[in-house]
């Protein structure tokens, strides 16, 4: 097993944003705005406990997920393998099992208000405005664990800096036609672990 860590760091002008599920209950005659306005710090992600409490972080996840479907997006073939691509190497040889923790308190996040379908759909008919958290800028290491030995240093690397461009992290990354997320790798280190 390779653990692979890497130093991230936010692209300026492309925020992190979380649209995590709400799971507090309406009031029975909370208006939606008013719903919003208590509730739209449920959609962080957030430290439960330990020296950090109440700190946001970007769950494991999101980074597996993100260099998944970079992998799937490339579709780059794996040198004398037919036409053989890393995508499900990808898929399930790599973990990410710890959480970014940023160095920002719930109480501290920056929101932003936006005016979409009510449905969460793409051209929904009715609109609502919706509160989201919006984190302008961030860095830290994320730990990937490469159980796969297809892949190589340069081929993780690479498949990570695409994933930083075109992929991204969080609500409206580029992945989903936004420009949110977007990151580059400052360092990457590679070692092999006994």
């Amino acid at each position: 097993m390779i653990i692979a860590t890497a130093s991230l760091k936010s692209i300026p002008g492309s925020p992190f944003s979380t649209s995590k599920h709400i799971e507090v209950e309406k009031d029975t005659k909370e208006s939606h705005a008013d719903f919003e306005k208590r509730t739209w710090k449920e959609r962080c992600h957030v430290v439960k406990a330990g020296k950090n409490k109440g700190h946001l972080f970007i769950p494991p996840m999101m980074f597996k997920h993100a260099i998944a479907s970079t992998a799937k997006y490339l579709s780059e073939k794996i040198p004398g393998k037919n036409r053989a691509t890393y995508t499900k190497h990808f898929l399930s040889g790599i973990l990410v099992v710890d959480p970014l923790e940023l160095p920002i308190h719930v109480d501290d996040v920056d929101h932003e208000w936006l005016f979409l379908p009510s449905n969460g759909q793409k051209g929904g008919g009715s609109r609502v405005n919706k509160c989201f958290p919006v984190i302008h800028e961030w860095e830290g290491d994320a730990k990937y664990l490469i159980l796969d030995e297809t892949i190589t240093q340069d081929v993780f690397e690479y498949h990570l800096r695409q994933c930083g461009q075109f992929n991204g992290l969080g609500r409206f990354r580029p992945q989903n036609g936004g420009y949110y997320g977007r990151f580059t790798v400052e360092n990457l280190t590679w070692i092999k672990a006994e």
